[in-house]
Formats: structure tokens, sequence, C-alpha cells
């Protein structure tokens, strides 16, 4: 504890009486200050105790003694410390009736003692009280240190909410709550994802303090991590600020998860080059040995059916090169499974990211509801860039249907499938099934096709133009009607032998037989990328 106005009461070799403002004595003082100044307030700090012999003060007036103590109090003295046998026998009437008014703790300084003997305790006890800070702060770094050893994250967060009487609590990449202590703060830990979310956004190291929800603590928020987007995030909740024991209790767990967190991840990389390897045995053809390679790391995964998900970020100029859409999706999808307990194989290759998920798990589904919230904020963030006058990054993500080891090639050609359609149609995510259940119809907009179309169908239009005929309409009608003469004349309003007549002009003028399935094929086609214009 600082020193405080009680403990200088209480000191012995000091003799000092109290003539005001005994019940606010518990304030820490954190210097005493000598001024004879009529006004020292400029030179005040706040938290000190002045001593004054009043060698330039009327202390026997009145007014002038309620604007001297107004003035100190407003600068935030806690005290005031008279000499007696000075200047004045005894503390004048008017000071004490004054410092009674505005609350201030008056102190009778007897003449045998001398005002650096006050000054001397109060160092003392400011020193004694850092000696023990410091002394609590390395038993504190001690302790952290053998739980970081032997009981890992969880540990040093168990030992942090004790140093701190509080809480702690460890997020991920993601920003999701990995572990608290004790286990009650959970709940709290969960309520500022947001201000996770927030802090992340900014380059390693930060921190920021917050109110938590309902006030119920204040809150301080550390990234971990020496890369410049943090790895994790840690908060620590206490009911008061940190003092400074405290504080160093809170360093050394920032410096002991950090390293545990780059330990994670040298270990992450190499998980990663494992998983790379075990990815191209399985896209060559060869389970067995990919299955032998995964061992305990991956082998669960190629037990049951997997989806091989690819994702892909278009780099484009951007006016904020601090996102990295890529990166984003890899760590979603690696703490939910993590928090599921499910393997998962993510490898990055350049502007791709290749994965390996179980099917129907929690890094698949992280995987479609990250996707969809890209798309959902895609029209407002693009309006954003379009203002700014620059761009960023676009992720496009296909997934494959459920395959097993066996499969992995053809599932990798599925998710190719499926990233190509959803970057033609301009979708962020598109599974397999999608491919099936759509139609072909919207790849027709292609500028290839269309110009297919228009050169197949050239030779109709410019006959039509010259007024001897409608053979575009009718060959729709046709085509449409499955080669029925007399449901498309009736749609037509003409005799089916004057549609045979039309049909056959449409076979001369083309060089085609509508005989031909692939030319009927073809022409439907034509028409329908033509009509779409």
């Amino acid at each position: 504890m600082p020193p405080t106005l009680a403990s200088l009461v209480h000191h012995s070799a000091l003799k000092l009486t109290v003539r005001a403002g005994k019940d606010r004595l518990d304030v820490p003082v954190r210097w005493a200050h000598v001024s004879e100044l009529a006004d020292p307030v400029p030179y005040m700090e706040g938290g000190e105790l002045l001593l004054i012999t009043a060698l330039q003060l009327d202390a026997e007036d009145p007014e002038a003694m309620r604007r001297y103590v107004k003035r100190l109090v407003g600068a935030g003295v806690v005290g005031l410390g008279f000499a007696v046998g000075v200047n004045y026998e005894e503390i004048p009437r008017a000071l004490v009736d004054a410092a009674e008014g505005e609350g201030l703790p008056l102190l009778e300084v007897p003449r045998r003692t001398p005002f650096l003997a006050i000054s001397k305790a109060v160092s003392a006890e400011i020193a004694a009280d850092q000696y023990r800070a410091v002394t609590a702060g390395f038993a504190a770094q001690r302790e952290l240190t053998k739980q970081a050893l032997t009981g890992g994250p969880e540990g040093v967060l168990s030992a942090l909410a004790a140093q701190v009487d509080g809480w702690a609590a460890l997020y991920d990449a993601s920003g999701a709550v990995v572990a608290t202590a004790p286990e009650w703060a959970g709940r709290r830990a969960g309520r500022l994802t947001a201000d996770v979310e927030r802090l992340r956004e900014r380059p390693a190291p930060a921190s920021s303090v917050v109110a938590a929800p309902d006030n119920e603590d204040r809150v301080e928020l550390h990234s971990l991590g020496t890369g410049r987007r943090p790895r994790a995030a840690l908060a620590v909740g206490t009911a008061a600020a940190l003092g400074t024991a405290e504080r160093y209790a809170v360093h050394s767990a920032i410096a002991l998860l950090t390293l545990t967190t780059e330990r994670s991840r040298s270990l992450h990389a190499a998980e990663q080059r494992i998983g790379a390897a075990v990815l191209r045995m399985l896209l060559a053809g060869e389970p067995d040995h990919a299955r032998t390679v995964a061992g305990h790391l991956y082998g669960e995964l190629l037990d049951a059916p997997f989806r091989l998900i690819i994702a892909e970020s278009a780099a484009r100029p951007a006016a904020d090169a601090g996102g990295d859409p890529l990166a984003g999706l890899a760590e979603i999808m690696e703490s939910a499974a993590a928090r599921a307990g499910e393997a998962v194989l993510v490898v990055p290759e350049g502007e791709r990211l290749v994965v390996l998920a179980a099917d129907g798990g929690a890094a698949v589904t992280a995987c479609g509801e990250y996707a969809a919230a890209v798309e959902a904020g895609r029209g407002g963030a693009d309006a954003v860039r379009d203002a700014a006058g620059g761009e960023e990054d676009e992720l496009v993500v296909g997934v494959s249907a459920p395959v097993g080891p066996i499969a992995a090639a053809a599932a990798y050609k599925q998710a190719e499938q499926a990233l190509s359609v959803a970057r033609r149609r301009g979708r962020v995510f598109v599974g397999h099934e999608q491919l099936a259940a759509g139609s072909v119809l919207p790849l027709l907009a292609d500028d290839a096709v269309k110009a297919f179309a228009d050169g197949l169908l050239r030779a109709l239009y410019e006959h039509d133009a010259t007024g001897r005929g409608d053979l575009v309409a009718s060959l729709r009608a046709w085509l449409s009607r499955h080669g029925q003469w007399d449901a498309a004349a009736a749609d037509l309003g003409v005799h089916r032998h004057t549609l045979r007549y039309r049909m056959r002009r449409v076979e001369e003028i083309l060089g085609r037989s509508l005989d031909d399935p692939d030319v009927r094929m073809e022409l439907w086609l034509a028409l329908k990328a033509t009509s779409a214009e």
C-alpha cells in the first residue's frame, strides 16, 4: 500500500495531530511538498501533502483562507501540514474552519518535527511500497512461468486471475473464447467478442480498456503475437485499475502467452507442410501412402467423407492492404475445427487455399458462414472502396461433393468447377451440388458464346430483314414445340405447310439438317443467347 495521511499520523516519530478532516485520512499521498507561496497551485500535480508555515499568508483572514483552501482542493492536494511555533503558535481558527468546510485534512506539525522528516517518511513508504510491488511482481512471474511449463495457457490464466483478484480469458485468432479462469468468467468473456474483433484490426502489439457489459468490471484487452496480425488476445477483468504488482503479472502473462502462441505458430507451419504432402499424395492417387503420412495428425480426416474446398483471392489494387480474405478464412476454419475437436487440412498455395474438411463438420459450416458474411457485406464495401478510388481482394470459394480418399482428385476437379462458376456468376461461394441444381442458361452470357450465336444466326436475321419471311421466329416456335408441326404452326398462326416451307429455307440458308439433334441443340442455345441480350 502507498503511504496515506493515516500512516503518517500514526508514525511515532513525526508526532502529527489532526485538526480537520479526520474522516479523510485514508487517501494515498504521492509526495510531500513544501511551499510558502500564496498560490502554490500552478506547481501542484495532485496527490501531495502540502507543508507550510504561513510565511506569506494572512492565516487569520477567514475569506482569504477559504479561497486558499478551495484552490488547494481543486488542484488535488490531499492534505495540508501546518508547522506551529514558527509564524503562528497555533493554527489560526480561520484556517481550521476553511479546512473543515472543504473537507481538507489539516495536520498540525510540532516545531521539533522538521518538514524534511515528513518528506523522508513519505519517500521511504513510497520506496517500500514499490519494493513490495516489484517483489510481488517477480513472485507472480515465477508462478506464471511455472504454470506455463506445467499447465499451459490454461495454467497461466488461472495464475493470472489469482494474482489480479479478477478473471482472465484467452481468445483465438478468430476472436472466439478459448479458455477462461475462473470458469464462471466464460459468459463475461463471450460478451467482449466485438471489442476483441476491433482490437485484432489494429497492428500488434495493441491494447485497450473497455467497460464490461452491465459495468461489471474494468477489462483490459491485449493482442498476442509478434506478427502484424495478432494471433490471439488476452482479456483481464478486475473491479478496479491494476496496481504495480498486478501490472507486472499481466505483462508476464502477455509474454508467456505470446511465446506459446509463437511456438504454436511454428508447429502449425510444420503441420501445414505435412498437410501439403498428404494432399499431393491424395491427388496423385496414392491414398494408402497419404494415410501413412497423415498419421494421427490428419488420419481421422481420411476415415470419413470429407469435402475439398478451393478458395481464391483475386488480387487487385487495394486502398487498404491490411485485409487478407484467405488468411481470414483459414483462421475461421481452423478455429472452428479446433473448438469442435475436428481435424482440418489447410494448404496455402499462393493466391489459393486448398482445404480438406470433414463433411458436415464445424469447419465446412464456418466456411459457408464466412463466405455468406463476405457476400452480404460486399455491396456496402464496394461503394466505400469506389468512393475512395481503390479496390481490395475478392474472395471466391468452390466446394466439392463429399468424397473419400480414393476420389480426392475428382473432388479437386469438382471444387475447381464450382470455383469457376462462382467467379463467372459473381458469387463468393458455390458448392458442387449447386451446379446440377442451377441452369446452364446463365453461362450463355459469356462473350464467346454470344459471338458464336450471332455468327450462326446472322444469315437468318439478314433474310428476315428483307421482309421475305419470319424464319427466326418460326425456328424458335418449332424448336420450342420439339418439332411438332401442328402445335408450332398454331403458335405462329400459319398453316403447317407454310411452316414446313420455312424450315426447309432455314436448312438451305444455314446448310445444316434440322434432323441432326446436335444442330437443333446449337440453334436453340444460340436463340437463347441472342434473346438474353
